[in-house]
């Protein structure tokens, strides 16, 4: 009776709870007192507009440079004005759902074996099987775009090992289910009598065996004639030209709609599927977006889960119950039916101490997505984002009808009973190149084309048709992938990342497209990535102009007894000092603040600039987007120096040159600028009246941001030193501008 009384009461109970951040006070009172600083800059830079053409013109300069940061520090604020936190009640959902639990079609991505290695793509693809969920509605479908039988030969042994891997997790409770990662963090027990010893030393040794017969296979590049004997599927490849030029490939290697598909211990197992889409060279192929429409269409077909999990193949499942948490949110019976998505953070296992190149984003996912979502987002990001199968087909939003859908979601997937043979036949049009001709696959339906960021732009048109999304972000990450180990990597990435963003705003302004259909507040939120391109010109501005300016005795901030300073100097050091703080606050060191604060620099002068002119490039017809595909194999050296937290040049890049070249600019002004702070014209002014100790002080503290590209030209003789070619490059143009500067 009371088991009774305690269910009855929980049907009432929400699923999920959304809590407030702490310290908003001090961070509302702070952008106050911020916004009141910046007001006083803007009334100094038009009350003291100097009356000479060249130093009037570089203020004027300075001054737009000066709005444009106002603008996008307003966006911030309001981005981070009241962010939202969530927590989920499992029990509460195991209690009400347990036995008509949704399917769940869990999409997972790769398009090249020779970076993204097929090892690392099975344990991606073993830990989503493996989730703490029924096997039975569970369907896992690998899209494999590079169209390799390796790949395919790697996902047949997942199959295999999946047998005794999944009843091992089962029964031992394994944390986390990436083979590779557990085996490579969980020490092995020490008492070599008990059965969890005994089954740990067995598992691991199929698993060695496993991986050491892939990446032999891997490394040989071919398929052995006695492999190919092992599947027909391998008869696929008889008729495969290239890459580029292939027919569907589709294999069921574990048909989990049939009583026949159980594990070592006679439990089911989840479906799995692999997919090589159609590719023509007549054809465009739409990149990852093509990839996960092909998806889309091809499980419907099979399993038809109305839950859809996508990740990229680096990031595997690192909490078996992820599953669960998203669907405390989407089967919530009070607001889960206007949830479209639930979005995990990206989080990386392969880290240096001090995130060398502040790839964990850590204010971007501790801080703007929680702000993100209190607004009715945040953007889909592109991995460990779970949907409503009917919002990424192109559903419109409707209270009562998703009310219904959501109920007879809750039913078990729809069964097929075809032959999986002739499943496979029927399903391999669908994924055909010619199927979407005429069509509003990739317009309306499934992921949107023609943009290098697919998933924001999917995201915001999801939110368009009226749709809300939730960001959650457990204690332990749902998620683990593998971070760029060298800058170049980091910064092409961020490129890509920035130029897609800069696409939708112009393609798909929210503040134009979204009146009437998003908040206010989920508009500016977008804009905070969406103009990461443009922001570049003025921290380009910024990184230059003064200091060429100081070269040629323009004073563009008042002295440092001059009370008009106190503004500049609140701002400028205020918001250094605010987020050194927060940064510590959220578990970050000192080290990785100033590693995150330099490599934002960097990626405002290289990644965001190149991102904006590309687009500039694009609007004028010149060129079409591309997909950059960002390598997890490195050299054993380059592993090394990573985790030295040395950063890696190492190669030529016009992006190495820009850094290069303003580094080197701002040192030899510095030295200019010193000189000039030293040897006074007039000897009755006191240092403190000099009126170039601003822009010194800017100066120096650039020259500081970059000696990690000091030593790489002069004092590094590793492999991943700057090169020569570059460093002479740079210096000469660094030497260029000044001279220009003192001509001017």
């Amino acid at each position: 009776m009371v088991r009774e009384g305690v269910m009855a009461k929980d049907d009432y109970l929400p699923l999920f709870e959304t809590k407030s951040g702490k310290g908003l006070v001090s961070f509302r009172l702070f952008a106050a007192s911020t916004f009141a600083a910046v007001c006083v800059i803007f009334v100094y830079r038009i009350s003291h507009m100097p009356s000479s053409n060249k130093e009037r013109w570089a203020w004027i300069g300075l001054f737009l440079s000066e709005l444009w940061f106002a603008f996008y520090n307003v966006i911030s604020v309001v981005l981070r004005w009241n962010p939202a936190y969530r927590n989920t009640f499992k029990h509460r959902l195991s209690l009400r759902y347990e036995k008509v639990l949704p399917g769940i079609d869990i999409f997972v991505c790769t398009a090249d074996p020779t970076v993204e290695p097929p090892i690392m793509v099975i344990n991606t693809v073993l830990s989503v099987m493996s989730y703490d969920y029924p096997p039975e509605k569970l369907s896992v479908y690998l899209s494999d775009d590079g169209g390799s039988d390796l790949t395919f030969y790697a996902m047949l042994e997942a199959s295999r090992f999946a047998n005794q891997w999944l009843p091992f997790c089962r029964k031992f409770k394994v944390v986390p289910r990436s083979p590779e990662a557990y085996f490579r963090t969980t020490p092995e027990p020490h008492d070599n009598n008990t059965i969890m010893a005994q089954k740990w030393t067995s598992i691991k040794k199929l698993y060695e065996d496993m991986k050491t017969r892939i990446e032999s296979t891997t490394k040989t590049g071919r398929i052995s004639e006695e492999i190919r004997k092992e599947h027909k599927g391998f008869l696929e490849w008889d008729f495969v030209s290239s890459r580029r030029d292939h027919q569907t490939i589709l294999q069921i290697l574990i048909d989990g709609r049939h009583a026949k598909a159980v594990d070592s211990e006679g439990q089911p197992l989840p479906s799995l599927v692999y997919l090589a889409r159609e590719k023509r060279p007549q054809y465009h192929h739409n990149f990852k977006a093509g990839a996960m429409n092909a998806l889309l269409r091809v499980s419907s077909r099979i399993s038809n889960a109305p839950i859809i999990l996508n990740v990229d193949c680096d990031m595997y499942s690192n909490d078996s119950e992820s599953v669960r948490d998203a669907l405390c949110f989407l089967l919530d019976e009070e607001k889960g039916r206007e949830i479209a998505f639930v979005q995990f953070p990206q989080v990386f296992d392969n880290l240096t101490k001090n995130d060398v190149y502040s790839s964990s984003l850590r204010i971007l996912s501790k801080v703007d997505l929680h702000g993100f979502d209190r607004y009715g987002g945040p953007c889909y990001i592109g991995s460990g984002c779970f949907h409503k199968r009917e919002s990424l087909c192109g559903k419109k939003y409707n209270d009562k009808a998703c009310q219904e859908d959501l109920m007879s979601n809750k039913l078990d997937i729809i069964k097929n009973e075809e032959d999986a043979q002739v499943l496979e036949g029927i399903c391999k049009v669908l994924a055909s190149c010619s199927y979407e001709e005429n069509t509003q696959w990739g317009k309306e339906m499934g992921l949107k084309y023609g943009c290098p960021v697919e998933d924001i732009l999917t995201g915001l048109s999801i939110h368009y048709r009226g749709w809300k999304s939730v960001y959650f972000n457990p204690e332990r990450p749902g998620f683990l992938g593998v971070a760029p180990v060298t800058l170049l990597q980091s910064l092409v990435q961020f490129k890509r990342w920035s130029e897609g963003d800069f696409e939708v705003f112009l393609t798909h302004c929210p503040f134009l497209y979204g009146h009437n259909k998003i908040s206010l507040g989920l508009q500016f939120s977008y804009c905070m990535y969406l103009l990461w391109a443009p922001t570049s010109l003025a921290s380009l501005y910024y990184v230059t102009v003064p200091s060429l300016c100081l070269l040629r005795g323009i004073s563009l901030f008042p002295q440092v007894l001059n009370p008009w300073v106190i503004p500049f100097v609140y701002v400028f050091f205020g918001n250094f000092a605010y987020s050194l703080v927060e940064f510590i606050h959220l578990g970050g060191t000192c080290t990785e603040w100033l590693n995150d604060t330099r490599m934002w620099v960097y990626r405002r002068t290289t990644s965001f600039l190149f991102g904006f002119c590309d687009n500039i490039i694009k609007l004028l017809g010149f060129s079409k987007s591309a997909f950059a595909i960002t390598a997890k194999v490195v050299d054993e050296d380059v592993s090394e120096r990573y985790e030295q937290e040395l950063m890696e040049f190492g190669t030529t890049s016009p992006l190495f040159t820009i850094l290069a070249t303003l580094a080197l600019l701002n040192a030899f002004v510095l030295v200019g600028g010193i000189k000039r702070l030293l040897i006074l014209e007039d000897p009755n002014i006191n240092l403190g009246q000099n009126p170039f100790n601003m822009q010194i002080i800017l100066c120096g503290l650039l020259v500081f941001i970059n000696l990690p590209l000091y030593q790489a030209f002069f004092l590094r003789k590793d492999k991943g030193r700057m090169p020569s070619s570059v460093t002479n490059r740079s210096i000469a143009f660094a030497l260029a501008a000044c001279l220009a500067a003192l001509q001017y």
